[in-house]
Formats: C-alpha cells, structure tokens, sequence
C-alpha cells in the first residue's frame, strides 16, 4: 500500500489539532465535573438535550472542550445519540447540525444515585 504524502497545509492542519486536543487535555477536573454535572441534570429532568442546553449553563469553557467532555461521556457508556440532529446555537458554528443525547442505563443508574445522595445529605443536615 503506497503512502499518501501530508501537503503543508495538511501537516499544519495536524499540528494546529494537536495543539487544540493539548489544550483540551489541559482543562482542569474541574471543567470535566462541572460538564458531567450538567449532563446528568439535564438527563434526569428531560429526555433528550444538546450541547446548545448545556452551554446555556456551564461557564466558558475552553475551545473544542464541551465537545471532547461529551465524547467522554459517549464512550464511557453514560450518555448515547438519538439519532436526531439540531442547528447549533452558537454563533461560530453557522449553524451546523450537533446531535442530540440522552442518557444510557448507566448514565440513569448514576443520575439517579446522585439523587439519592443529595437527598441523604439534605436530610443529615437537617
């Protein structure tokens, strides 16, 4: 199998996406928390959401971060795609189509544990 030369663009194209998977990898626990948070908030008070619910309430995050949390999320078996696409929200995608999530049994089991948990500190503080 013959190998395909990178032109200059593709081997700055590469190194500008290593650079950002860099950053993303640099983002503190404390971002990838806050991102599970939200996504485990939403999946137990609704069906179905998208980054464009999330983003409305998590902080700034880094450039490309939100998506990479999610992926996270998606191979870690807590969240999966409905097969349903959506317009982005924010302004520097143009509107291109993100897909829309819901939570797995495994993301209900947890969502569902932290539930308790919060309930059992609400009462032992009580």
């Amino acid at each position: 199998m013959a190998r395909h030369r990178l032109s200059v663009a593709e081997r700055l194209a590469s190194a500008e996406k290593d650079v950002l998977l860099a950053t993303i990898r640099q983002q503190s626990s404390w971002d990838e928390f806050l991102v599970m948070q939200a996504v485990l908030h939403y999946g137990a008070i609704t069906p179905r959401f998208s980054c464009n619910d999330l983003r409305g309430v998590l902080p700034e995050l880094g450039h490309g971060f939100l998506g990479a949390a999610i992926n996270g999320l998606r191979t870690g078996g807590v969240i999966e795609k409905t097969g349903r696409l959506v317009p982005s929200t924010q302004k520097s995608t143009h509107g291109h189509r993100i897909h829309v999530w819901r939570l797995t049994g495994l993301g209900e089991e947890i969502a569902a544990q932290r539930e308790t948990d919060r309930l059992a500190r609400r009462s032992a503080a009580a």
